[in-house]
Formats: structure tokens, sequence, C-alpha cells
């Protein structure tokens, strides 16, 4: 076990923790599990999150302050967000033609799709401004009039779920803000304040960018000792990543046991989550994997080209498989950075500057996932989507995981501002709640891909690219 690269040993504690969880869970162990098992995955995420912001303010300083040329700021930052909204757009494009291919919401019950369809005719006509899409009235059929006062209680129980209204809350405010907005959240009032708050992460980014240019203007003497306090201080900052990481298996254990242990209480009841779901969750999972095994490889392949297929997954599948156990990109943007940066060959500055950024603003999976979300709801309701309304789905999406970066719930709460801007019931998020959780474990896989791939290109197109040899890596 102790020569064993450290991304088989993730594979082994996360695999682990799937088969401890569904054991415990069949004995009766999970009250156990939650108490003495899951606290070490709370720990290993907080771990990383509070290594990750000091690590993301140094690093952007220290990649900023050693540019050569600083005019090199701007192009590289110009091609950087191109290249995550194409990314974006590409995987949201993705997400809407697999899930029109597939028809997930097809295989729904054909009675349960009609209860489906009369609730949101009763919603539209309660709504101020809502109206029936596809203008059908399901309502106005005698051979549904039956159902009708069925779907009211339902839309009552709808109407009072409690994590619903609260994420509408949050869409409402976002949607209330106005263009200008992100602009204005990307400047800090308060830098201590930014620290302490992980979901501050655009103004922590936007300090560092600012600190570093100030370096490049001021005198070098006097900016020197400050180059190398940085640089020793983001040192530390790597060497906790590497410590952390030791113990990396374990915490991956504690993190899988705990998240299926809290989804239900018999594997049973695991099973029954899914069945209801299966469809939707299916057609999330291939528009994924085409992302992660398609998508990004090709690009690799055809623009970089001195990195094969095998390889680029060689170099880093350990931020993959902690991605797909953390579910956060933030918290695993210290070991993204280790590989990008050790592995692939990015050098350092480019790596400083690019992935934060990604880490906050590239949403490629989350898009993804939304896009076959509404659609998948819509067809769960015999609603119709006009062509213009899913390029609409697009565009929105695409807006959205670039200003919801501050968003608490980010996922949900786009998906409410998706789902309204083509004029849905954005109360049918609470459909897809019982799996969100592992299908965002899925979507951070992609997101945390997404920003190695695009590192790497930028790093390709600056000429600060080495890739090494297979040999060398020590994963």
């Amino acid at each position: 076990m102790k020569n064993l690269p450290l991304h088989w040993k993730i594979i082994i504690g996360l695999v682990a923790g799937i088969i401890y969880s569904l054991v415990s869970s069949a004995l009766g162990w999970n009250e156990f599990t939650k108490d003495w098992i899951d606290p070490f995955g709370v720990i290993f995420i907080r771990l990383l999150k509070f290594i990750a912001v000091p690590l993301v303010l140094f690093s952007i300083i220290g990649g900023v302050a050693g540019l050569p040329d600083p005019s090199k700021l701007g192009r590289m930052g110009a091609k950087t967000l191109v290249a995550y909204v194409v990314t974006t757009v590409a995987a949201v494009t993705v997400g809407l033609v697999v899930v029109n291919l597939l028809q997930p919401g097809g295989y729904i019950d054909e009675g349960q799709r009609v209860k489906n369809r009369l609730k949101y005719e009763l919603w539209a006509e309660s709504t101020p401004g809502g109206r029936i899409l596809d203008g059908q009235r399901y309502l106005s059929m005698p051979e549904y009039a039956d159902l009708v006062e069925e779907a009211e209680s339902a839309m009552a129980a709808e109407l009072n779920n409690q994590s619903v209204e609260e994420r509408m809350k949050a869409a409402e405010q976002f949607k209330e803000a106005g263009p200008m907005q992100f602009l204005v959240d990307f400047v800090p009032d308060n830098i201590f304040a930014a620290l302490t708050d992980s979901g501050r992460m655009l103004q922590i980014i936007f300090f560092g960018i600012f600190f570093g240019v100030m370096l490049l203007l001021i005198p070098a003497a006097k900016a020197q000792p400050v180059r190398e306090l940085v640089d020793s201080v983001n040192e530390v900052f790597l060497k906790m990543v590497e410590v952390v990481m030791e113990a990396a298996p374990f915490f991956v254990f504690a993190l899988m046991a705990g998240v299926i242990s809290k989804m239900a209480s018999t594997p049973a009841e695991v099973i029954e989550i899914f069945k209801g779901l299966l469809s939707y969750s299916v057609v999330v999972f291939l528009g994924l994997a085409f992302m992660v095994f398609v998508f990004y490889p090709a690009l690799i392949s055809i623009l970089v080209r001195k990195i094969s297929y095998g390889g680029f997954f060689r170099r880093i599948s350990p931020a993959q498989f902690l991605a797909f156990s953390t579910s956060s990109s933030a918290a695993t943007l210290p070991v993204t950075m280790e590989c990008v940066r050790d592995n692939i060959g990015v050098s350092q500055n480019v790596t400083n500057f690019v992935l934060p950024i990604g880490a906050t603003v590239n949403m490629d999976g989350t898009s993804l996932y939304q896009a076959v979300a509404v659609v998948f709801l819509a067809q769960m309701h015999l609603v119709d989507l006009t062509l213009g309304q899913q390029v609409t789905i697009v565009l929105t999406a695409t807006l959205a995981s670039i200003g919801s970066a501050a968003v608490p719930s980010a996922g949900l709460v786009m998906m409410i501002v998706v789902l309204q801007s083509v004029g849905l019931n954005p109360a049918w998020i609470a459909i897809v709640f019982p799996v969100d959780r592992i299908l965002d474990m899925c979507r951070t896989v992609v997101n945390v891909t997404g920003d190695a791939t695009v590192s790497t290109l930028i790093a390709k197109s600056e000429n600060e690219l080495d890739v090494k040899a297979p040999g060398a890596l020590e994963l």
C-alpha cells in the first residue's frame, strides 16, 4: 500500500466508504456512522477550504507579480474568460442534446405526467404574468375532471416546501440585481471580511490581481521582499496540502460513508430514491461523462497533442476523485493546482492565475445538469419547449453560472433562475432534490476537469507548458 499511487489509494477509500455505508445501513449502524465517522469527512472539507482561500490569494499575487510582461495579464485574462464561457456553452448544448434525444421525462408513468400537467396549468393560471407555454389546456378536458382536485392539493403541498422557498428568495435577489451587479460584487468593501467568507472568492481574486499589479508598478527593490514573502507563504500552504493529502484515503472513506448514511436508513431506501429519478439521473450522468471522457480529452488531443488520452487522466485523477468526494471545486482547488503544475507541467504563473478563477466562475458540470433538469421537468409535465426557449436556457444558464459564484446553494438557485427564464414553475426543483447530492459529486468532477483543461490550453497558448514524460510523474 505504501508505494501505491495516491489516486489508487483514494479510489480504494471511496469504494470502501460506499461498501461500508451500505453494510452499516443494513445492520442499523447509521447513527454510529453519522456520529463517529462522518465528522472526519467534515473535517477534511474544512481543512481543504481553509487552505484554499489564502492559497488563492497568495497564488494570484505571486502569479501576477511574477509576470515578466505586465501586458500579458490582460491577454491571459481575456483568453481565460473566453475559454471558460466557450466550455460552459458547450456543456449546456451537450445537456440539451442528450435530454432531447433520450427523453427521460417520457419514462415517467403517463397517468402521473397528466397529473403533473394539471398542476402546471393551475400554477400558470394562478401566477401573475404566468401563461401556459404550449397553449394546450388539459384542465378543460372532461376526461381529466376527476384529477383536478387531487392536483390542487398537490399544488398546495409544493407551495409550502420550505427548502424551495428559501432558494426561491435567493434566486429573486439574484434576479433583482442590476446588470452591473456582477462587477460591483467583484470589488470587496473589506478584504478581511472577504477572506473569512469562501463565497466571496471573486473579491479575493480581484484583490490578489490588484495587489500583484501594484507590485509590478512599484520599484523592484521595494517589491522584491514582498514577492519573496508571498512566495514563501505560498510554499507553506502547498506543504499543508501535501500533508493533508497523505490522509486523503481515510478522509474520503469517511466522506462517502457519511453521505450515503444521510441519504437513507437502509440500502432499499437508497435504491428507492434513485428508482423514481433513474432516467433523469442516467441522462445527466451520460452528459457529464461525455464532457469528461470525450470533450475535454479531445480539446487536449487537438490543441496540445503532447498528452495522451490516458496520460491526461493519470495526471489529474487525484483532483477528480477528490472532487467527487467533496462536491466542492473550492475545496479541491489546492489539489487541482498541484496536479496541473506538477503533473501536467503548466507554469506556476498560469496555474496561480487561471485555476482560482475557474474554481469560482467555471461551472460546466452544473450548467449541463441544469439544462437536462429543466427540460426533463418540462417533459414530465407534458410541456413541449420550443427551440427558442431552449436557446434561452443556453444563454441563461451560461450567464447565471458566471454571476452566481457568491450565491449559497448556487446550483439549485441557478436552476430556479433558468426555470423562470422560460416560464416554468421554480418549485419543481423539489422533484430533483433526492438525487441532487450524488449528481453534485459527478458535476464537480466535470467542473474540476474543465478547470484543468482550460489552464493547460492557456499555458500552451502562452508557451508556458512543459509536459512531463510519463515516467516523471509521481501520483
